[in-house]
């Protein structure tokens, strides 16, 4: 099978999240928001979780979704800060 081309590949975003627990309540959040059709658009990956913090990546289009899922969420979910590529999320 071949690699394929940039143009066909999906873009990504990656998120720097702060809040408690936010293994569960990540899922839990997009599961309720967006459903189960729209998590897998949105592709949410796990990248790095700490103790209060966690990297995520989503689809570009399903960018403003995820946001509008932890705005609506009880707990508080911060998204720090968006970039295309991990090296832009280190601290400015």
């Amino acid at each position: 099978m071949q690699p394929l081309r940039p143009s066909q590949k999906e873009n990504k975003r990656y998120l720097l999240l702060s809040g408690k627990n936010l293994k569960e309540n990540v899922e839990k959040s997009v599961h309720e928001f967006i459903g189960i059709l729209g998590m897998s658009k949105a592709s949410l990956a796990w990248i790095k979780t700490g103790k209060d913090s966690a990297v995520i990546s989503i689809n570009r289009e399903s960018l403003n979704h995820v946001r509008a899922s932890f705005a609506v969420w009880p707990e508080e979910i911060k998204v720090l800060r968006v970039s295309g590529t991990l090296r832009g999320l280190r601290g400015k």
